[in-house]
């Protein structure tokens, strides 16, 4: 009589991820901050630009992709040409630029090469104040960390 194996079906589950490769250890927050400092580069690289009245410089932290996407009270954007024009329609100058500030970030990491940032932005300006909340997933690229899609919407202050 031949002996037949028979495997737990948990240890049939181990078996496919140990060999898909789905069983590697997520790095521990600490080992994560290299990347948490370039992403926040990208924000203070953005934030700086802004605040210098560039916005052409405030778009280099974008994915330069027709398949960027930026979603706001406007609908939504697609191409990154598509979320240029449209920051330079809602911000033609310095004085509806006013000063930019980021504040409450928030990092989540989706991978080794993705992460969901969320925070809180706040226009400063002449004409009255603005500011509301973000969403943005950032991919890692051979140039550095960059936005693929960004959700800001425009929260009223509490009276």
């Amino acid at each position: 009589m031949k002996t037949r194996w028979v495997l737990p079906s948990t240890m049939v589950t181990f078996l496919f991820f140990f060999a898909s490769g789905n069983l590697v250890p997520a790095k521990p927050a600490e080992a994560r901050e290299g990347d948490r400092a370039a992403i926040l580069l990208v924000l203070t690289t953005q934030q700086n630009a802004w605040n210098a009245g560039n916005v052409r410089a405030f778009l280099e932290g974008y994915w330069h992709s027709e398949e960027l996407t930026f979603a706001g009270s406007g609908g939504v954007s697609r191409g990154w040409d598509a979320v240029r024009v449209r920051y330079e329609k809602n911000y033609p100058d310095r004085a509806a630029m006013g000063t930019l500030d980021f504040s409450g970030l928030e990092y989540r990491f989706l991978g080794p090469d993705a992460a969901l940032v969320l925070g809180k932005w706040h226009l400063k300006r002449d004409g009255g104040d603005v500011g509301g909340v973000f969403s943005l997933v950032l991919q890692r690229f051979p140039e550095g960390w960059r936005i693929i899609h960004d959700h800001t919407s425009a929260v009223a202050e509490a009276k």
